[in-house]
């Protein structure tokens, strides 16, 4: 499938002959500094940090700075993406391209079980959840934003653009009620490969499997309304947040059950989840940062040791289901940590 990350932009005039002034003026590092421009014939080169690129248009190159106005006359069109050559006319590209997109959306939409009440609400959503999506990996990120305060001056400004293993949960539980299950069967392949990395299960990865998310200011960028810092990276990464067992047993339950799924080995996927009902039974009842994520202190938290025992006691259920002889052995072991979350909770 051909989709480089790229903006592809028509502007058309709906009367008259308006005067307009283009302004395109990316740049590199956070906002330091411009990228420099190399002019051609039909495009303009920009020279980023870690990329190079192309700006096509059939509009005038020398007016793409706002340096002067033009009169649109006819629809112009811009297509902003890696440093290739377009293979056919911008016009037929970018009309293909928005037809493909409406296409590729609506097939989505008709292929999920959407309810009558707020139907609107819950396409919009859906379609929400799944651009969060990483499609190389099949990381689900918490947000596609960073450093949108919470409240007002409280430099609680996040950077969001990971892959909190809890909040993917959340997002694919949601997908799999309206039967969009790929998303579950994508994010299993990211789900793996974070796992099969040996060593403690964090709460939140990058999109490409990082571990290290170091946490760094962009000093050039003001932030939302000037409030900043502008966040790049997220100190989630090295806390003990316990609840992430629970939250990856939970969001791959479905697959052991679910008849329509069966691209799936299920024993080798089993396998590997005994792993996490390991550490999630080691971890019973530990402090952590919990499910808000303080920053320098740690205690037992509610949330964290129900979600210990959610896997533990899914594993004993999917056990069963398999007709595994470690069944007992988790179902016993989830009873007693029923029990002790009952009397303490």
């Amino acid at each position: 499938m051909f989709h480089p990350p790229m903006l592809v932009r028509r502007v058309e005039p709906l009367s008259g002959n308006p005067a307009i002034r283009i302004r395109l003026s990316p740049l590199r590092d956070h906002g330091a500094e411009p990228c420099p421009r190399s002019p051609g014939s039909n495009h303009a080169r920009f020279d980023g940090s870690d990329a190079v690129l192309r700006v096509t248009t059939d509009a005038p190159v020398d007016a793409l700075d706002g340096g002067f106005a033009i009169v649109l006359d006819r629809p112009l069109h811009f297509v902003l993406g890696p440093d290739e050559t377009l293979a056919r006319g911008i016009a037929e590209f970018c009309r293909d391209a928005e037809e493909r997109t409406l296409g590729y959306w609506q097939d989505w939409t008709r292929s999920i079980n959407v309810p009558v009440d707020w139907q609107e609400a819950v396409i919009r959503a859906a379609i929400t959840l799944k651009l969060c999506q990483f499609e190389q990996t099949g990381a689900i990120v918490a947000a596609l934003t960073t450093s949108i305060p919470e409240a007002p001056g409280t430099q609680r400004n996040w950077d969001y653009r990971y892959c909190w293993l809890r909040d993917a949960a959340f997002v694919v539980r949601a997908l799999n009620q309206l039967s969009a299950t790929r998303s579950m069967e994508h994010y299993l392949r990211y789900v793996l490969n974070v796992t099969r990395q040996g060593g403690r299960l964090q709460p939140v990865y990058g999109i490409r499997f990082e571990r290290e998310l170091h946490e760094r200011h962009a000093p050039a960028l003001a932030g939302y309304e000037a409030m900043g810092p502008v966040r790049i990276g997220n100190l989630a990464w090295v806390q003990e947040q316990h609840d992430v067992h629970g939250s990856i047993v939970l969001a791959l339950e479905q697959l052991f059950f679910d008849q329509r799924l069966d691209r799936v080995d299920r024993r080798a996927l089993f396998a590997q989840l005994e792993k996490v009902g390991a550490a999630a039974d080691a971890a019973f009842g530990a402090p952590d940062a919990g499910i808000w994520e303080f920053r320098g202190r740690s205690a037992p938290h509610t949330y964290s040791a129900l979600l210990c025992w959610a896997a533990v006691d899914r594993l004993g259920r999917i056990a069963d289901s398999l007709g595994a002889p470690s069944a007992a052995g988790w179902s016993a072991r989830a009873a007693a940590m029923r029990e002790e979350l009952l009397a303490r909770a």
